[in-house]
């Protein structure tokens, strides 16, 4: 039998811009009380972090390895409701992309095996997102989105299941659409192991909600849905040890959370772990678990792999 209830989409939209500001707060330190950093402070920090990051990570690329479960509710042939689940893993080269003419960077995933099968037309793919001069920017971009979405499970159609998605939101020019507070909130949603992650012990959680007009996530008729959720930051250095993006419509509910390690190879840290969830109001639900290895240098250099069109 099929599945009660249509598809609906989570999609990736042009964003713009940052807000910050805080309380400052003091604490003891040889004997003279000393100011800690605000929450402007630590905002603009993260905000230089994350533009650092996305600069280093540009041409990288890591082996994703990842698991994904739905369960869609559907009728039995005696009128009884049940529940179909599926399981998938993909394994895939994922990397960020900077697409000719623009300054915002997609992240693309090669799925390049399902379930243990390799995927015949993985070098084709390649040739036909990267080396094809007559394609516009914009169509580039949505085609390597929507291939990134190519062998997802589910009726719930998403594109924001790319680990530093959430990161779009402290970018400095980002920041006047979102508010800031700092929370006492620490535990992440979907169980990331928190401990031992080599990170300082001034790691502040603070939580975020969108207020612009425009938003980083859409619905499928190009409603806007704000976002909401935490970071889990340093407060003297503005690294991003972990996020949580929780976007919500009255159809689909969608919560990713990511945590970041050192990678020694490249001296950066990076997504070492992605949870997510998401849910609609018909009883489907998809959950997914993606781990990140084997970090490197892409081959060939991003921007030429987008020419200009002719």
């Amino acid at each position: 039998m099929k599945s009660t209830g249509p598809a609906y989409a989570l999609a990736l939209v042009a964003v713009a811009s940052i807000l910050v500001g805080g309380t400052p707060s003091v604490s003891a330190k040889g004997g003279q009380v000393a100011e800690a950093p605000s929450l402007a402070a630590v905002l603009a920090a993260a905000g230089q972090y994350v533009t650092q990051f996305r600069d280093q990570l540009s041409g990288i690329v890591a082996e994703e390895r990842y698991r994904q479960r739905a369960s869609t509710p559907s009728l039995t042939t005696k009128g009884f409701l049940d529940s179909r689940v599926r399981r998938r893993e993909l394994r895939s080269d994922f990397l960020l992309v900077l697409p000719e003419g623009t300054d915002r960077f997609v992240e693309y995933r090669d799925v390049f095996e399902v379930d243990g099968q390799p995927v015949r037309d993985r070098q084709e793919r390649l040739t036909g997102l990267f080396l094809t001069p007559s394609r516009s920017t914009l169509a580039q971009m949505q085609a390597i989105t929507m291939e990134s979405a190519r062998y997802n499970l589910g009726l719930i159609t998403r594109t924001l299941n790319t680990p530093t998605l959430a990161l779009v939101l402290l970018y400095p020019d980002y920041q006047p659409r979102v508010t800031f507070s700092r929370t006492t909130d620490t535990t992440p949603s979907l169980d990331l192991n928190m401990d031992d992650q080599g990170h300082s012990t001034d790691l502040w959680t603070i939580e975020f909600a969108e207020n612009g007009v425009e938003t980083l996530v859409s619905g499928q008729r190009g409603t806007f849905l704000p976002a909401e959720g935490r970071f889990w930051i340093e407060a003297a250095s503005g690294t991003v040890v972990a996020s949580e993006l929780v976007v919500k419509n009255p159809d689909v509910s969608a919560l990713v959370d990511v945590r970041y390690a050192l990678e020694p190879d490249i001296g950066v840290r990076v997504p070492v772990e992605m949870r997510e969830r998401y849910s609609d109001r018909y009883g489907s639900r998809v959950e997914g678990t993606a781990s990140y290895s084997n970090f490197r240098r892409f081959q060939v250099e991003v921007e030429e792999g987008l020419p200009k069109k002719n």
